[in-house]
């Protein structure tokens, strides 16, 4: 067993912890270069609204590249998981709630 399959092997609900740390100590990490590269193009994202955007933006990547993980196959369940699917349109609001357009200075 690798290190990576004995960290990932600690679970809540059904997700690796591991994971769950890694996508937003990442996020963390890249918020302040994220937020620069927004700004060129007119969008002021505070760092705070990328933690809240971490598991919206995961699972579209996921969808993007068709790796279909536990968390985005449950998303994309029609039948069941409505408190996964809440809890990622609430993040995403969240997220997209701070967001403001910076208009072009003439």
């Amino acid at each position: 067993m690798t290190t990576i399959e004995f960290l990932r092997q600690f679970r809540l609900g059904g997700y690796a912890i591991f994971d769950f740390s890694a996508a937003f100590l990442g996020m963390h990490l890249l918020s302040p270069l994220l937020s620069k590269i927004f700004l060129k193009l007119r969008l002021d994202v505070p760092k705070q609204n990328w933690l809240f955007l971490t598991l919206p933006i995961g699972i579209l990547v996921h969808l993007l590249v068709g790796k279909i993980t536990p968390m985005t196959r449950n998303f994309i369940d029609i039948h069941g998981h409505f408190i996964l699917k809440v809890l990622i349109f609430c993040l995403l609001i969240l997220g997209i709630k701070g967001v403001k357009i910076i208009k072009k200075i003439a």
